[in-house]
């Protein structure tokens, strides 16, 4: 999985100044700043409702910016939004292909709307069918595929005018780990065989662990932390313990020159060290009597609890289109 970062030169191909969405009194997305390299995958990672599918909407000019700028492929999304939209390809939360038409005939749709010429439309098809692994259901109705072949439809469907860039916006929501699984390795394979890049926004940690090669963490619609996930992680410390101890001996534990930081709730004590390993025994004899032990490596998830305080909200949490589409006016 790719969580190296990109070495070599790449050019700017995603660029935001202060963009900001407003919703009458609701800020969805908030002076955020952002720089994508060319050919990387770069991931907005948050809570439902943190306002990533508000900034890809925007990015994709299918909402009007309240403030700030920002360009799609050297283009403006305000002053160039056919240009732009020629140079993405997008992938929504919910899924769009027609249930009643094939796998081909959706793609064939999808290839008269983007212009693709006539004498290259059913070699592309065959290309993105091949790349997704659905060249045999290609003639089936999409209302028998599995939800894991439709959003592999979906992601045929957002490459076959060959965009430069690629949005994905909850790629995998809903679906179960082997699947979202197999869909993150189809992700990989787009941006590796197809030279794409790829803005991906999710809530689920493990995803953004995976696929990323950095990692904006949003919420509210700020940008409260951008960095490699490994670096992310590292910040918090090689490793973490954690433990329930009644009356643990805190101070003696921070003074040990391993120990990055300490937190203790509710009875459960969480150290963050480096070279646990070595070190597991030292910490429980200063610590105090334990009644249970954990160790593991840190997680996008402890790095987004550390950051807000809270773990990552549910999925069931109300979008700003929802809300929106309750009654908000841009």
């Amino acid at each position: 999985m790719c969580n190296l970062p990109i070495k070599g030169v790449f050019l700017l191909i995603i660029k935001t100044e202060g963009i900001t969405k407003k919703f009458k009194d609701l800020v969805a997305v908030d002076h955020i700043d952002l720089s994508i390299d060319e050919g990387e995958i770069f991931g907005l990672l948050g809570p439902n409702g943190a306002g990533k599918t508000t900034l890809l909407s925007m990015l994709a000019t299918l909402l009007p910016l309240t403030e700030g700028a920002a360009q799609v492929n050297g283009f403006d999304v305000r002053q160039k939004p056919s240009s732009v939209r020629k140079s993405i390809g997008m992938v929504f939360q919910a899924p769009s292909s027609d249930e009643i038409l094939t796998g081909w005939e959706n793609l064939y749709l999808h290839a008269l709307m983007f212009g693709v010429p006539k004498d290259l439309r059913r070699q592309r098809i065959d290309e993105v069918l091949q790349l997704v692994d659905l060249k045999d259901r290609a003639n089936e109705r999409v209302k028998t595929y599995s939800g894991g072949m439709r959003r592999r439809l979906e992601l045929a469907r957002g490459l076959l005018h060959k965009p430069k860039i690629l949005f994905l916006d909850e790629p995998t929501l809903g679906l179960d780990p082997q699947t979202r699984e197999h869909i993150w390795e189809y992700i990989e394979r787009l941006s590796k065989e197809e030279k794409v890049t790829i803005l991906i926004t999710t809530h689920y940690m493990e995803e953004a662990d995976s696929l990323c090669d950095r990692v904006a963490v949003i919420d509210h619609g700020k940008i409260i932390a951008l960095d490699s996930p490994a670096n992310l992680k590292m910040n918090l410390g090689k490793s973490m313990i954690k433990a329930r101890v009644e009356n643990p001996n805190l101070d003696l534990i921070k003074a040990l020159p391993y120990v990055n930081k300490v937190e203790s709730k509710d009875g459960e004590v969480t150290i963050h060290l480096s070279e646990a390993g070595n070190h597991i025994q030292e910490v429980l004899c200063n610590l105090g009597n334990a009644s249970y032990v954990e160790l593991r490596e840190p997680t996008l998830n402890d790095v987004f609890l550390q950051l807000t305080g809270k773990e990552i909200r549910s999925a069931s949490a109300e979008t700003i289109e929802e809300q929106y589409a309750k009654g908000y006016n841009a």
